[in-house]
């Protein structure tokens, strides 16, 4: 349901100037609160010493983030500037064998970083998914594929792979639970995608290549097989107009998002004021929404650097990643609700599109969504705010296909048709609106925590 024309030049300069004092507004209270506590007790384990030349003190609540930037910096600098110096040679010298490259680069480095014992427990799943998708029986990879990532995310079964694997640094576990999610999920495309080949099957070699582009291996995004694969065998290496410029903007914008967002932990304590509710209980309303979205729109940006760098460098390898994802202030339907794009086309092309067809029916669309969240659940580790998140979503996108075929029955289309312009955009506005705020207040709870969330509903809804 699209609105019938754009928004006014003067309606969206209001809705700019608003939302700029709205922001301006909380901002200033986030910023007293964070430079007033920057001692507080509760504070101590998640501020810590910066820049010395600002004279603060910095929010490193996002181990993922803080980890990355320091200590795991010069290893990924490393691993992926050595990836794209052999790919660079490989596409000058032998551009057909790129792809074998790639592959071996990949496992060394995978065996460099987390040892023997954890390539081993890969290449273990990679084949036993390989031998199922031989059968070309769809219905048996997807048991068998969420099988295997049950074993990595439900206990003791997790674990005890866990075991196998041997260090002391880190990221390990972040490395281990990563790379693991993502093989068996490209793993489980492989085995779907030689399902629907008419005639023999993919080589095994095929699968190692795919699963072991270390730019994608630990971090992401999943490029469907059948993408990757005529792509990386792409052999006509031949740039489009301006488009290395176009990649090195897109660097230095991922390096400026980097360099802003640790200047901003230095003077907005965000990540780390929700998890003392006393104090956040003291924050005035504005306060606590600005807070509340700013913790959203950090999510966003930390996906957009992660996948901005990834998609860069694949990029320089003549790929087309999956997109980045989109911001939270663009968000205002259950249907692009999402910031993995990659793991997003991976279940719309491999399960929603699949179960619900046309989605016009809604016995179909049901199944489609509660599969589609069921999968989604197992991906993002069965627990309790993950289960309550699905169902809300679940909820939030099948009421909006409701509420979408209700109105486009006879009566209401033609009493929209009759409506003026403004008056059709202002009435799904408000659908819009109610629509954001759930959105919102479901990845809040993501986020961070029920009772935060609760927290937010109650001053929202109710105060």
């Amino acid at each position: 349901m699209g609105i019938k024309a754009a928004l006014p030049t003067y309606e969206l300069g209001l809705y700019a100037l608003v939302v700029s004092c709205a922001i301006a507004y909380s901002g200033q209270e986030i910023f007293e609160s964070s430079r007033d506590s920057m001692n507080r007790k509760a504070f101590r384990e998640n501020i810590k010493p910066g820049w010395h030349y600002f004279g603060r003190k910095m929010d490193v609540a996002d181990f993922e983030w803080a980890m990355w930037f320091t200590s795991f910096r010069n290893f990924i600098l490393f691993a992926l500037s050595g990836h794209v110096l052999f790919a660079k040679i490989c596409s000058m010298v032998s551009a057909q064998h790129r792809s074998v490259v790639y592959m071996m680069y990949g496992i060394l480095a995978v065996l460099g970083t987390m040892g023997s014992n954890y390539l081993m427990v890969i290449l273990s799943h990679c084949l036993v998914l390989y031998t199922v998708g031989l059968a070309k029986q769809r219905w048996l990879c997807f048991i068998a594929g969420l099988c295997s990532l049950a074993s990595f995310k439900i206990e003791p079964f997790s674990s005890w792979q866990n075991g196998f694997v041997t260090g002391t640094f880190d990221l390990q576990d972040i490395l281990f639970y990563g790379g693991s999610g993502f093989t068996i999920m490209r793993c489980m495309s492989f085995a779907l995608e030689n399902c629907e080949r008419t005639e023999g099957n993919y080589s095994v070699f095929a699968l190692l290549k795919y699963n072991f582009y270390l730019p994608f291996f630990f971090f992401g995004p999943v490029m469907t097989f059948d993408q990757f694969h005529v792509q990386v065998h792409n052999h006509e290496l031949q740039r489009k107009d301006r488009e290395m410029w176009h990649i090195s903007i897109h660097a230095a914008v991922h390096l400026t998002a980097i360099v802003a967002v640790d200047v901003f932990f230095h003077f907005f304590y965000i990540l780390t004021i929700p998890s003392d509710l006393k104090f956040v209980n003291r924050l005035s309303d504005w306060a606590l929404a600005g807070l509340a979205y700013s913790n959203l729109v950090y999510d966003w940006v930390k996906a957009a650097v992660m996948f901005g760098v990834i998609n860069t460098i694949a990029r320089l390898d003549h790929l087309d990643p999956p997109q980045p994802p989109k911001c939270i202030t663009m968000l205002y339907v259950f249907a692009e609700t999402h910031f993995d794009r990659g793991i997003n086309d991976w279940l719309c092309k491999y399960v929603y599109n699949y179960i619900g067809e046309d989605h016009d029916n809604i016995l179909k669309e049901l199944m489609a969504t509660i599969s589609t969240f069921a999968i989604t659940t197992l991906w993002l580790g069965p627990c309790e705010i993950v289960y309550i998140w699905s169902i809300c979503n679940c909820f939030g996108l099948n009421f909006e296909l409701w509420v979408q075929q209700f109105f486009q029955l006879k009566p209401f289309a033609e009493k929209e048709a009759n409506m003026s312009e403004a008056t059709s955009r202002r009435v799904r506005g408000i659908f819009g609106a109610a629509n954001f705020w759930a959105i919102v207040l479901y990845n809040i709870l993501a986020l961070n925590s029920l009772d935060f969330a609760l927290l937010v509903a109650k001053r929202i809804f109710f105060t």
